[in-house]
């Protein structure tokens, strides 16, 4: 199945919490549940959690019990403000609750279920165009890897972070599909463990050679000449180029400059804020602290209980250690300013 999908009135998903072990599917028919399996991170990616979100309004539409048009846009309104409080940097999220409103506000819809039908309609169709921007996404990036290179990869951005194929990981995938023979460094990605549980489980799946490491490990592999290329996702990137990524990007991006290692995060358009001048402007999301403290080794408590506890589940990948952000209109080069605006208008293949 697709990592969200919406099936007979309900939304149901991948419940990535639990895997590699599990492998359950959730089911939700309440908008505020989905919200809820937003910031619980039953699905996580940019992409994913704007799909789970545009399904989520279907759902809202459909739990209204208006007969009228002003009442449902009304009702939607509330869900979309429930929804958008979910997470609060990805800006896949609010660009996929206000697409569909744009699609429920139609003047031309005159009933309350023509708007309900409307905007299942669409959020069907975002969905469906995530796959296909994933793969677009992916036959540029692949381009970019050459026969036996080694590959530093952090977090997840496969099939799991979008609806399906992936971001980062589905240019891993379509060099794989096409015969390279590539090797993946796969960073563990604390503190939620993304890369361990769930990129290297879909590596597994896929068959491509990959080594599990240590997130504190990737400057010893670079230095060493082990890696190639970088390839990461992003959660929201700025007009400027500036990239959010899963905590730890920024560091990763750093040693890559410093050892002439190209960095590449792969990003649909639907990503970029152009409202967004630059990293400093988004919103950092703060988790909790129990996500970094409530391991246990050896039946043990990781560290001192009542500890003060910093754990931004992002960080900010200035512009000047990107080497080019592909996307699924072709990949943009400095400067950023200029060339991000073209993709997102759909000028970069031409």
């Amino acid at each position: 199945m697709r990592t969200v999908e919406w099936d007979n009135g309900a939304v149901k998903m991948i419940d990535q919490r639990l895997l590699p072990g599990t492998f359950e599917i959730a089911e939700f028919t309440d908008y505020r549940e989905v919200a809820r399996s937003i910031k619980e991170m039953y699905i996580r990616g940019a992409p994913a959690i704007g799909a789970a979100a545009a399904f989520g309004m279907a759902l809202a539409a459909y739990q209204s019990a208006a007969d009228e048009p002003t009442t449902l846009m009304r009702d939607l309104e509330a869900a979309a403000e429930v929804l958008r409080r979910a997470r609060p940097t990805a800006v896949n999220l609010f660009w996929a609750v206000d697409r569909v409103l744009r699609v429920a506000a139609d003047q031309k819809l005159s009933s309350p279920d023509d708007i309900r039908e409307a905007v299942l309609a669409d959020a069907q169709a975002l969905a469906d165009e995530d796959v296909e921007i994933n793969r677009r996404m992916a036959a540029h990036g692949a381009a970019l890897v050459r026969d036996g290179d080694s590959i530093l990869h952090h977090c997840n951005t496969g099939a799991l972070a979008t609806v399906d194929y992936g971001t980062a990981l589905g240019v891993i995938r379509m060099a794989h599909e096409q015969g390279k023979k590539i090797h993946v460094f796969v960073d563990e990605t604390r503190p939620r463990l993304q890369g361990a549980r769930l990129t290297a489980w879909e590596l597994q799946q896929l068959g491509v050679d990959f080594t599990l490491i240590a997130d504190n490990a990737a400057g010893h592999y670079m230095r060493t000449g082990q890696v190639d290329i970088c390839f990461v996702g992003s959660d929201r990137t700025a007009a400027n180029g500036d990239v959010a990524n899963k905590i730890g990007t920024y560091k990763l991006a750093v040693v890559a400059r410093e050892n002439g290692i190209p960095f590449y995060p792969v990003v649909p358009t639907s990503t970029v804020d152009l409202n967004c001048p630059t990293g400093d402007d988004i919103p950092i999301e703060e988790r909790d602290p129990e996500e970094v403290v409530g391991l246990t080794r050896q039946g043990m408590p990781i560290a001192p209980a009542g500890i003060q506890v910093g754990n931004p589940a992002f960080d900010v990948t200035p512009a000047r250690y990107v080497t080019g952000i592909v996307t699924e209109n072709g990949v943009a080069y400095p400067p950023f300013g200029l060339s991000l605006r073209k993709m997102v208008l759909g000028e970069g293949d031409r």
